[in-house]
């Protein structure tokens, strides 16, 4: 098996169909193919959706994280590449091929990230240095578009980390670091991926001639945000204390609440002042996974 594409879905029902679409209008010519779906225990009839086509269809009964749905697909795969897929990204046509073609050119890439957009068309940020104290003063100083984006440019590049809505990963690779870290529930679990390949000798490429439509399901509304808000300066304070320490976790910490404070003052935005709390206070609140596991109990 060559490649196999890997799709998680938590109640994406409408997206997940789009997402399957796509996969079939842009499989590569010459490849042998294979499509996995883990369903997180979805209750808008996704898995039943799925059911209708010829894909290997992995259901989940209590709700799980990105970071452990996604090994568990990288574990059942056959495929020498395996590509990660969140329900709510569409591929366009030449994305899969451009990614392996990328990969297959360069033996110590484990992973190659996908351009994203959004679904007007226009890019979006999808690769980054890996998070630091640097990073998070060029944060503080609104310089992080500059200094931090890697996403740049028409050619095929080195980066530190790519999301994973759209991330091509090299079985070999994945299994060597033992795939992603379930601490990670969702968010910065992609990032200590690539970080943990990076220190197993891999590296991560962006390919913007790969390009994929990503929905990213994120509510306008601060109080359905806040679970994604916790969760995401959570993950990204563990990120810090795992690969950095104490002390530099605390200093991003400080930096980065910093960056948020000044950011509600100019736009007296509430979610601004949301996010400078949760960075400041990562362990305070309740995110998404303690929804998951509340809803788990019931």
């Amino acid at each position: 098996m060559d490649l196999s594409y890997c799709v998680v879905n938590t109640d994406g029902r409408e997206h997940l169909t789009a997402c399957l679409d796509a996969i079939e209008a842009t499989r590569p010519g010459g490849l042998e193919t294979e499509v996995l779906v883990l369903d997180n225990a979805s209750q808008d009839g996704s898995a039943d959706a799925v059911r209708e086509r010829d894909i290997h269809l992995i259901e989940v009964s209590r709700r799980t994280g990105k970071a452990e749905n996604d090994s568990t697909l990288l574990r059942r795969a056959r495929g020498d590449y395996c590509l990660l897929l969140n329900e709510d990204a569409e591929l366009q046509p030449g994305a899969a091929s451009a990614l392996v073609e990328a990969l297959e050119a360069d033996p110590r890439a484990g992973a190659a990230g996908a351009q994203l957009l959004d679904p007007e068309g226009r890019p979006q940020p999808c690769a980054w240095r890996f998070p630091g104290v640097i990073t998070a003063l060029a944060g503080a100083l609104f310089l992080h578009r500059l200094v931090t984006v890697q996403s740049k440019g028409g050619a095929t590049r080195r980066v530190d980390w790519a999301q994973s809505s759209a991330l091509l990963v090299r079985r070999e690779a994945a299994a060597e670091v033992d795939y992603l870290d379930p601490d990670f529930f969702v968010y910065s679990d992609e990032t200590d991926f690539c970080r943990r390949l990076a220190d197993a000798g891999w590296h991560t490429l962006y390919v913007p001639g790969a390009r994929a439509i990503h929905h990213e399901q994120l509510s306008t509304d601060v109080e359905a945000a806040t679970p994604r808000i916790v969760e995401f300066h959570r993950n990204r304070d563990r990120y810090m204390r795992k690969h950095h320490g104490a002390a530099a976790a605390a200093a991003v910490r400080a930096l980065t609440a910093w960056a948020y404070l000044l950011r509600a003052l100019v736009y007296r935005r509430r979610r601004f002042l949301l996010h400078a709390r949760q960075a400041l206070l990562p362990g305070r609140g309740e995110g998404i996974r303690e929804r998951a596991e509340a809803r788990n109990r019931h």
